[in-house]
């Protein structure tokens, strides 16, 4: 049932363009880009391409990111969203045809779970418009699959202030329940 409150459809379509664009806008003004899976984030930060490993600084603790060039302001210096696998992440130097680049691999710690951006004072992402790749989640075993794509689904009716998956299941199993006994009735219930 529609709350009252929320806007139409196509109202609804324009403001999410609208929140999009500026999320994209943000998110083209950082100095780096950044993509993810449910279970890492890659980051990649153009640099000069007469650059070399060891001009670079690279830090990476359980919780913070610092990138940058030595002598001069870090591109990314911040405490990361939620915490990685130090031993698991990884920087190489990239060269690209516009130049090189720092090509970052963070293995999140918890895998069931989407940031909104690299470091906590970027801008954010709306993380319940983001849908996974089918191969991505495909990678996962069905257990785990399965367990994603009702988080994913959870959060998007919370965010909607729809009921969950659970919820919706009770409400289904009552509504059978009362299709199947009427008034409640059992006297002409069948055992057995």
């Amino acid at each position: 049932m529609e709350r009252s409150d929320s806007p139409p459809p196509e109202e609804r379509k324009r403001m999410d363009a609208e929140a999009k664009a500026k999320q994209d806008a943000e998110q083209a003004a950082l100095p780096y880009k950044w993509t993810q899976t449910i279970q890492d984030v890659d980051i990649t930060v153009p640099v000069d391409g007469n650059l070399k490993g060891r001009d670079l600084v690279v830090t990476m603790t359980k919780t913070k990111l610092k990138v940058g060039v030595k002598g001069k302001d870090p591109i990314i210096d911040g405490d990361l969203p939620h915490p990685i696998l130090v031993d698991e992440s990884t920087w190489t130097l990239e060269t690209t045809p516009s130049g090189k680049e720092i090509s970052i691999h963070l293995d999140k710690v918890n895998k069931m779970e989407w940031w909104a951006h690299v470091v906590t004072g970027a801008p954010k992402i709306d993380t319940s418009k983001i849908t996974p790749e089918n191969s991505k989640l495909g990678d996962l075993d069905g257990e785990t699959r399965s367990m994603v794509e009702k988080m994913m689904y959870d959060q998007r009716q919370k965010e909607m202030g729809k009921p969950t998956s659970d919820e919706e299941k009770k409400m289904e199993l009552l509504k059978k329940f009362q299709e199947q006994h009427p008034e409640m009735d059992f006297s002409n219930a069948k055992m057995g």
